[in-house]
């Protein structure tokens, strides 16, 4: 499938479920204390790189975005769909949402402090990977911090319901954690930490910290 093809698909999709989606994901994170524990150590290390705004690429309805600023970074969130950021925008009003492809991140180089993909990585082709983490780092100020979660694994399958029974058509991709920290080097980022879990999150997640190469 052409990239038209596949994001257009990724975003009805998500247009459709957004408001069912908040709801069903919006405490989460307060069933999931490694998760938790894992913002919070990228928070610290945005401050210790000197702050400044972060990027939420593929944020949906805004709750890492949120959660980010209540930890007093400066978080703003991107998603693809319209729908999601209109959810976000209603249910965090003080906070900046836009709507953006990771694909083709509208961002100036080297303008964010630190970048997070809380498993939105999952729907993107592996040929398409490569050109995203590239994105990732354009935007990304030398030595700034990157953290990525995803779905661990080995397979693809085609998701045609979710999320209150609507319909969705998206392909949710797992990968080996190895995999995805060897297209972060390819891509000019240190990995400075890998680790799997599971949690309400994800029956097995994989995390990663990395940092944008100078």
């Amino acid at each position: 499938m052409n990239v038209e093809g596949w994001l257009a698909d990724t975003r009805a999709s998500y247009d459709t479920v957004a408001v069912s989606y908040a709801r069903m994901v919006g405490n989460l994170l307060a069933e999931t204390p490694y998760e938790r524990a894992t913002l919070a150590l990228f928070a610290d290390l945005v401050h210790a790189a000197g702050g400044g705004p972060v990027a939420d690429v593929g944020c949906g309805p805004g709750r890492i975005t949120a959660h980010l600023h209540g930890l007093g970074v400066d978080a703003f969130g991107i998603d693809l769909s319209p729908g999601m950021i209109d959810v976000a925008r209603r249910d965090h009003p003080g906070l900046r949402f836009e709507v953006g492809s990771m694909t083709d991140l509208d961002l100036a180089e080297a303008s964010v402090a630190g970048l997070v993909a809380w498993y939105s990585l999952i729907h993107i082709p592996d040929d398409q990977v490569n050109s995203v983490f590239a994105h990732f780092r354009r935007v990304l100020r030398p030595g700034g911090p990157l953290l990525l979660s995803f779905h661990v694994g080995d397979e693809t399958r085609l998701k045609t319901q979710g999320y209150g029974g609507h319909p969705m058509k998206v392909h949710v991709h797992r990968r080996q954690p190895a995999q995805v920290a060897a297209w972060l080097r390819e891509a000019g980022f240190a990995v400075e930490a890998q680790m799997t879990l599971t949690s309400a999150e994800s029956s097995l997640g994989g995390i990663i910290f990395g940092r944008r190469q100078p």
